[in-house]
């Protein structure tokens, strides 16, 4: 056995500085010729334990511990949605990670986003509070971050104080955690911890490195110990098309040996891949992966934890996020059977009411359902892939049963269909949580008209009063002018004067026109089929809606549409019924 790198996935909001701590923490360290210096693998980087050692000095020897892991990986696959990728059985690829938040900015929807699929991957995770050198009046003294926040000015102190704790009241708030500034951390099992720094200044990086080494060798070391002869375990990072090579798959190694020529069996939508790994590629030393001209160098093999690039025929059909296994030839139907559990037990069909979800990977498919899942949304079918046909048909049969269902949401993915649907609502975002709240704040609304059409087919509470000197026809029908004192009066409205019933209002006028109905505080002219004015109605008459008993009892349930005018005018109108029936509504 032997203890395996820790995967450090760097986390967060765009524009926030994620690329520039990695850049940052890989430039700091890259010397060349240096002995030990930094490794460029295919989407990460391997910072060996001596150049931290060298870098963090006397932070890590107050730390006091022995330390076994060789090193750092940091997973830097460009993008915001990659970190959805990165899924192993029973959790994330990440052992650890870094959410980066500017410090003056705070959480942005990606950074809460981020911290929605570490809660439920229960994956652990520091605070890399970035760009400290924006805060107004902060001057470079130290290389210390403590040092250096020291040395400010006492308003800029008081600023950065104010900041980083704004930082720990959101995270206490938005996701319960309790968090604190690194150096007052008191236990880092129950707090979060918070780095101030700036990737742009070289300032507190050394802070940070020292942290995530710390907490990885404390808490981590037993989940590193691996069988660096064993068969190699890994999750595909991404699928590209390399000139010269065709398509190939960018993978992390999280557990065993890698060799070329090897057997590799790869999880699949459809049924696994089964191939033989024709090469593998890592970067040249010190390239940039980001730049499409790097170019690669052939190795025998690779063990954990790495990134390589795998060029294999029959790659087709295979999709970012899925898990790789190399075995014997003999030991094939067996790696198969178990990586199409693995898939199966992300990929969710059933015949039970509940929405569909599509997205663009395994990792993020699985990353919506968890978050769906702490909502306690019903899922009918969850899979990967471009919204088609036959998702628009999966959701639309739930219309019937509860229309609030027949949904499709789909993350970082689009609608192939051109379908425009009445019965079926889609909604896409490329952050999962905001596509949680579109959802529900779409099944509130339409609740809520759902809600609001029982309204419109039951008399509602209103009450009026006829205007002086504005009766204007005295019967066949009596026409006369009110005002609409609460509610809205509507034509077929039914009234009553006091317990009387009178008539149904037949037609409303508004300045010589005809309207369909009359909000509060509006003056209307009114027509009262079989009413005769003065023998039963006067000026300065207050009239009431004639509220049907069993529309009386099903506006009780329905009140929350209904303003507190409308309310107290129903409990004025319940008033007067019972004086006939005490038992009136009830």
């Amino acid at each position: 056995m032997s203890t395996r790198s820790p995967i450090v996935s760097v986390l967060g909001h765009v524009d926030h500085g994620k690329s520039s701590i990695l850049d940052s923490i890989r430039g700091s360290n890259i010397v060349a010729g240096e002995a030990g210096a930094i490794t460029q693998a295919i989407g990460a980087s391997i910072i060996p334990l001596e150049l931290i050692k060298k870098k963090c000095g006397h932070l890590l020897q107050a730390l006091k511990m022995d330390f076994t892991i060789p090193g750092l990986l940091f997973i830097d696959t460009p993008g915001h949605a990659a970190f959805t990728t990165l899924r192993k059985r029973g959790g994330n690829l990440a052992d650890i990670a870094i959410v980066v938040v500017d410090i003056k900015e705070g959480f942005k929807p990606q950074t809460i986003e981020a911290i929605e699929v570490l809660k439920s991957y229960k994956t652990p995770f520091v605070i890399a509070a970035n760009k400290l050198d924006l805060i107004a009046g902060y001057t470079k003294n130290h290389d210390s971050v403590l040092q250096d926040i020291k040395h400010q000015q006492p308003n800029v102190q008081g600023a950065i104080d104010t900041k980083l704790y704004e930082l720990v009241g959101q995270l206490y708030d938005r996701f319960g955690l309790v968090a604190e500034r690194f150096d007052r951390v008191s236990s880092y099992t129950s707090q979060i911890a918070i780095i101030p720094c700036s990737a742009k200044e070289q300032i507190g990086l050394q802070e940070l490195l020292m942290v995530i080494t710390g907490l990885a060798q404390k808490y981590l070391e037993e989940s590193l110990n691996i069988n660096v002869s064993g068969n190699a375990k890994g999750t595909i990072l991404e699928v590209k098309e390399e000139k010269g090579l065709g398509k190939t798959v960018d993978v992390i190694i999280y557990d065993g040996m890698l060799s070329v020529n090897d057997t590799i069996v790869i999880g699949s939508l459809d049924k696994p891949i089964v191939t033989k790994v024709r090469a593998l590629l890592e970067p040249d030393p010190l390239a940039e992966m980001r730049d499409k001209k790097s170019k690669f160098r052939s190795v025998k093999k690779v063990s954990a934890a790495i990134g390589v690039k795998i060029s294999a025929p029959e790659l087709d059909g295979v999709v970012a996020g899925m898990p790789v296994r190399s075995c014997l030839p003999s030991e094939v139907e067996k790696v198969k059977e178990s990586l199409m559990s693995e898939v199966d037990e992300v990929i969710i069909e059933t015949d039970h009411e509940g929405i569909v979800i599509k997205a663009d990977t395994i990792g993020s498919l699985e990353a919506t359902i968890n978050i769906l899942k702490e909502n306690k949304i019903a899922i009918r079918k969850a899979t990967i892939g471009n919204i088609n046909k036959k998702d628009y048909a999966d959701a639309e049969s739930n219309f019937d049963k509860d229309p609030l269902m027949s949904v499709i949401l789909g993350f970082n993915v689009v609608d192939e269909t051109g379908i425009n649907s009445d019965t079926v609502k889609v909604l896409t975002n490329d952050v999962i949580y905001r596509l949680v709240n579109d959802f529900e704040k779409w099944q509130e609304e339409k609740r809520k008209s759902e809600e609001e059409k029982k309204l419109d087919i039951l008399v509602r509470p209103c009450k009026v009063e006829v205007l002086q000197n504005c009766i204007f026809r005295q019967s066949n029908p009596c026409i006369m002018g009110v005002e609409v004192l609460v509610g809205v009066l509507k034509t077929g409205t039914p009234l009553m004067k006091s317990t009387r019933r009178l008539s149904e209002v037949k037609s409303i006028q508004a300045e010589n026109e005809n309207v369909q109905k009359a909000e509060k505080g509006k003056q209307v002219a009114i027509s009262l089929p079989n009413v005769m004015a003065e023998r039963h109605i006067n000026e300065n008459d207050i009239l009431y809606s004639d509220i049907p008993e069993d529309d009386f009892r099903k506006l009780k349930k329905l009140t929350n549409f209904l303003t507190k005018d409308e309310i107290t005018v129903m409990k004025e109108i319940a008033e007067i019924k019972r004086k006939n029936n005490p038992v009136w509504g009830v």
